[in-house]
């Protein structure tokens, strides 16, 4: 009874260490791309007086 608990602990922890890789894999991806994303809307955006007109 012991060993079927311990494994069964020791596969609980396995699997928590598992997703809690994933999930921080997953925040550096995301952070990445935003990050890139920020990059690339900022160099869009024109950095003298705006050429809009109005009417």
């Amino acid at each position: 009874m012991n060993t079927k608990f311990a494994a069964s602990v020791l596969s609980a922890l396995l699997y928590a260490q598992g997703l809690l890789g994933f999930a921080g894999l997953a925040t550096v991806l995301l952070r990445d791309r935003a990050h890139a994303s920020e990059l690339v809307t900022a160099s869009e955006m024109p950095s003298g007086p705006s050429l809009l007109v109005v009417r």
